[in-house]
């Protein structure tokens, strides 16, 4: 490992173990808006559907599922705004500081507006300001190496494993705030995770450099008032489409998906005839294209952890481990405790085996085979009846899903920075983000066929697609490798 960093990088950058010092800020910050974030949707299920004795909304369960569906793929559409912010406007490190900015306002919102009025502005200040700062953290960590660099994949994997280390601590605290305080105490611990995510990424700046603070491709005076008009229209267009009943709470998740598929498609068109695209970029850009498709598959089972497996957790598994019951909203931090405990084992074995290590195709395919697998596991208790699935099944079967996130999910995150042409570099990285979120948006909607009375047909076939899609990804590796033009 040392011998590859030492070889990797200059005589004159700072490091720690071996990565850019930037990896650092990058990793604090990315870990408390993560906090945040899974900490507030990890109950938010539960806020929408549980009855209003209970403190919850009263929402049916199937509209309450599809909307936490729905918000994590807006979420992720956003992300083509802040990217947009970044490569015109502001750099990516500004805008990853506004970004948090948002977002804590967002959950300050839920915390302590009432009702349907504190989720429709929390939830829309939250989708804002992470789709600002989730791209271009990421993009930002992409510009800390040489598109080269071996040490990039394991850079990626530990920035991974902050983010799990917020996934994980997030729902354990505001599930046992909903537990025993409310569901406001929890979104309001969301908000002080954010600032204090802020906190450190102001203290720690200087550690960036000068990386993200240029403005690759800015925005001319002349066009910012286009700019505005089209941001106003688009929110007319929303407003007037859940107005007139077009637009919907239950239909939530479908619309969503189909806006981000339209948007993922105009992107890429955009990208592969723009003048400012060189050749070589427009062969990688369609390189991508499979990884994208492999991907949302993925995510569209993986992020069921907050829809199907939220109600599953709450109604299907035995919480009791040696005499103890604990808290069903804990289900969100299962997993991060496998990808805390195996990143770093990932981020070494990408780093010693440098470009001796499968190709970022094969990763893919590897992980969306194990997480089609993993999923089909669920199947297993198919025939029982109410809580009588044990919760160190569910925490094994969650193993699969974590290893299968980390052969994925960081390789995605590195391969896009690599891929991304110059003057699309956040936009392409929002890009990749729309796949997560086409990826979570499917998975509210595919949380309206879940019913306990059919759990081996849902499970059995909804994995079995995904297994299908991992061999068709292996399938196409070598084209996809060729095409991504000496990019590993």
């Amino acid at each position: 490992m040392t011998e590859v960093a030492h070889h990797a990088k200059p005589v004159s950058e700072r490091t720690l173990f071996g990565h850019p010092i930037g990896l650092a800020n990058l990793f604090g910050v990315e870990l408390w808006e993560r906090f945040s974030f899974y900490g507030m949707v990890t109950i938010l299920g539960y806020y929408l559907y549980y009855s209003t004795a209970d403190g919850g909304l009263g929402l049916e369960k199937t509209t309450a599922t599809g909307i936490v569906g729905a918000y994590g793929g807006l979420v992720y559409l956003s992300t083509v705004l802040g990217g947009w912010i970044a490569d015109r406007v502001l750099g990516s490190e500004r805008t990853v500081f506004y970004g948090g900015v948002v977002v804590m306002a967002g959950h300050i919102a839920l915390a302590v507006l009432p009702g349907l009025t504190g989720v429709g502005v929390g939830l829309v200040l939250v989708a804002l300001g992470s789709g600002a700062l989730k791209a271009n953290a990421s993009s930002l960590l992409g510009t800390l190496y040489r598109k080269d660099d071996p040490r990039a994949d394991g850079g990626f994997t530990l920035f991974y494993l902050g983010i799990n280390l917020g996934a994980f601590a997030g729902p354990l605290l505001t599930g046992l705030l909903q537990d025993h305080v409310g569901f406001h105490y929890g979104f309001g611990a969301a908000a002080i995770g954010m600032a204090l995510g802020l906190t450190q990424y102001v203290v720690f700046r200087r550690n960036l450099g000068d990386h993200g603070r240029d403005v690759p491709n800015p925005l001319p005076r002349t066009a910012i008032p286009k700019s505005i008009a089209a941001v106003v229209v688009f929110g007319v267009l929303v407003a007037v489409a859940a107005l007139t009943g077009l637009l919907t709470l239950s239909n939530l998740p479908n619309a969503t998906t189909g806006l981000i598929v339209v948007a993922s498609i105009a992107y890429f068109t955009i990208m592969l005839t723009s003048s400012k695209v060189e050749p070589t970029e427009r062969t990688r850009v369609r390189a991508f294209i499979p990884l994208f498709i492999a991907n949302a598959v993925f995510w569209s089972l993986f992020q069921q952890i907050f829809t199907v497996l939220a109600v599953y957790s709450d109604e299907r598994i035995d919480w009791t481990v040696f005499g103890w019951t604990a808290p069903s909203n804990w289900i969100g931090s299962m997993e991060p405790v496998w990808i805390i405990a195996l990143s770093p084992l990932f981020a070494i074995m990408w780093t010693r085996l440098g470009n001796r290590a499968p190709s970022t195709p094969h990763k893919f395919a590897f992980g969306v085979l194990g997480m089609g697998a993993a999923f089909m596991l669920f199947a297993i208790f198919s025939g029982s009846d109410g809580k009588s699935v044990p919760i160190l099944f569910v925490f094994a079967v969650l193993a699969g899903f974590a290893i299968s996130e980390l052969l994925l999910s960081p390789i995605g995150l590195a391969v896009t920075t690599k891929l991304a042409p110059n003057a699309f570099r956040a936009q392409m990285m929002a890009l990749y983000f729309f796949s997560v979120g086409i990826g979570t948006s499917m998975s509210g909607v595919l949380s309206k066929f879940y019913d306990p009375s059919r759990e081996l047909a849902y499970f059995g076939i909804t994995g079995l697609v995904a297994v299908v899609v991992g061999f068709g990804v292996l399938a196409i590796a070598p084209w996809v490798t060729r095409h991504m033009e000496g990019v590993h």
